[in-house]
């Protein structure tokens, strides 16, 4: 997906979303946190794309993303008439220009460690069989299931779609810790808590 269609994508689909749980409830300060996150993080790239970083702009679209999808899959957020979110890697990502290089390289390398440190510092945080225990699960096998993607693009030397993936997952990851599913047991620098 071309970095603009996936930031257009992005901020259509913020722009639809409604929050599920009531407001002044928990789960609705959640919502609210998680879908903020998700804007946060679509304002950045829009940011970074104005001002011609295309390899912010790709990690903060796909982080955004990631923020969003989580409230979706949680039952955080809706959006109306749809049963499921646009993904984001449908089709080919985007190839920047070669003066992105260095830059892309570095990023890339970075957020691969990053994520592989994320996966190893939380734990699930619900009992393993209760509702929550089973839906964190699934956020720690998401964030698990994008680092082993991203890995296998960076040793393909598909810096792009690494970095997509590597940013994904850690969003994941980091909505899952931020909403109580997932505990810290190691690094929180990482953790936007």
């Amino acid at each position: 997906m071309l970095i603009a269609a996936c930031g257009e994508l992005l901020s259509r689909e913020l722009d639809a979303t409604t929050v599920v749980p009531h407001e002044g409830t928990p789960l609705g300060a959640t919502a609210d946190t998680v879908r903020g996150m998700a804007r946060a993080y679509a304002d950045d790239g829009a940011t970074f794309f104005a001002g011609g970083d295309l390899v912010n702009t790709l990690a903060a679209y796909y982080y955004g993303s990631g923020w969003l999808h989580f409230g979706l899959a949680y039952g955080l957020l809706s959006l109306p008439g749809k049963k499921t979110a646009t993904c984001p890697f449908a089709g080919p990502t985007e190839s920047l220009p070669p003066a992105h290089a260095g830059k892309l390289d570095e990023k890339t390398r970075r957020y691969a460690r990053l994520l592989d440190t994320a996966c190893a510092s939380v734990t699930l945080a619900p009992e393993p069989e209760t509702t929550g225990g089973i839906f964190a699960r699934r956020v720690l096998a998401v964030g698990t299931c994008y680092a082993r993607g991203g890995q296998v693009s960076l040793a393909a030397e598909e810096m792009e779609v690494a970095l997509a993936r590597f940013s994904y997952g850690h969003a994941w990851l980091d909505a899952g810790v931020r909403s109580g599913l997932l505990a810290l047991t190691g690094n929180r620098e990482i953790f936007t808590i």
